[in-house]
Formats: C-alpha cells, structure tokens, sequence
C-alpha cells in the first residue's frame, strides 16, 4: 500500500493543519503534507486527546451532580407541595370538628351550670324543711309545702338524669364482666377421663350390642 494512504489513517484534518503551520521537517527527512507522523506527533496528540477526554469528563461529572441536584430540588418541591395540600385539608376538617366539638361541649357545659344551678336552689329548699317548727294548727299545711317541695326536687333530679348519664350510676364506673371459666381447662387427667366416659358410655354399650348380635348370628 502506498505511503500516502498508510498517513490517513493516523491523522486528522487538525493534525494537518498543525503540521502545516508549525513542522519545520529536519535536515535530511522527506517534506511534503503526505509525508507520515513521527512518533513524538503521535504522542502530543494522545497527550492531547487525553486532556481533552478529562476535561469531558470533569464537564460530564459536573452535569451529573447539577442534574442530581435538581432532581433533588424536584422531589423537595413535591414533597412541599403535596403536604401542603395534604395538612391544609386535615387541618381544615381538624377545625371544623373541633369547632363543632366546642360549641357542643359549650352548650353541655351552659347547661351542666344550670343544673348546678337547679340543684343547689332544691336542695337549700330541701334542707330549710324544718319539721320541728311545725304546729299542730299548720300543720297539714306544711306538709303538703314540704311534699311539693320534695316532688319538684325529684323532678329536677329525675330530668338531670335524661340529661347527663353519670348520674344515673352516682358516677361510678361500669361493672366489668369477669370471663366464664372453661372447667376442662382446670380438670385433671382421672377427671377428664371420666368425663370422657360419661360422655362416652352410650357408644360403649351400642358397640358391644352391635359385637354380640354379630357374634350370635355365628
């Protein structure tokens, strides 16, 4: 093959350019653009390949890391986002249930005062029943007054009651209901086994009736 065409193949058209700008061919060698690269051309030209594929790499690398980055800011962003809808829906509903939450404890507690109220008037009346000032002359009086005083205060307790269901049970707390107790769970082994021939005694007798008959029929 020619010399020329073996020249192609490791020179570009920079390469020329450079060689045809700054080469001064030494005394002696062949001059010409066809002439081929010499050995310390090819290596400046690696060197400089290689410095340029760093660079590239270095660019590349900083890509990455501006790229990692925003994807970053992205996923923040819709973190941001969708909580912000998220607790803006939970705490307007929060608001809305507590609110209405207050104004019915509100109302309980308006009419919870009332009846602390009712209360305290009826039982001053009950207690200033004096039954020892009574007379004989007043005295059927009085105790239809004490009576209507006892039925107005049964009234006001008997209506607190459909009101507020801590005093149905003078506030104490509901009974709890003990679990059954299996019996076969604390039995014993003689007691099992003679619950399993109570239990079992029928089937017994069937099968030794059922044995005879066939052995009779023999």
């Amino acid at each position: 093959m020619p010399a020329h065409d073996d020249a192609g193949e490791f020179i570009d058209s920079d390469f020329q350019a450079t060689q045809r700008s700054s080469y001064t061919a030494p005394s002696g060698a062949a001059a010409g653009p066809n002439r081929p690269p010499t050995r310390e051309e090819i290596e400046a030209l690696v060197s400089e390949k290689q410095i340029k594929l760093a660079e590239l790499k270095r660019a590349q690398e900083e890509l990455e890391r501006e790229r990692a980055g925003l994807e970053e800011l992205r996923r923040r962003q819709m973190e941001f986002q969708t909580g912000r809808e998220e607790m803006r829906q939970c705490l307007a509903r929060g608001i809305g249930l507590l609110e209405e939450a207050e104004l019915s404890a509100r109302r309980d507690a308006e009419q919870m005062a009332r009846t602390l109220t009712e209360f305290r008037d009826a039982l001053a009346k009950v207690q200033a029943i004096n039954e020892q000032a009574w007379r004989q002359d007043n005295f059927s009086m009085e105790l239809t007054r004490a009576s209507t005083t006892i039925e107005n205060a049964r009234m006001e307790w008997n209506a607190a009651r459909l009101k507020f269901p801590l005093l149905s049970n003078g506030g104490a707390a509901p009974e709890t209901v003990k679990p059954e107790i299996n019996p076969l769970a604390t039995a014993d082994f003689m007691q099992l086994c003679k619950m399993g021939m109570a239990f079992n005694w029928p089937l017994v007798l069937l099968g030794l009736a059922i044995f005879l008959a066939l052995l009779l029929r023999r």
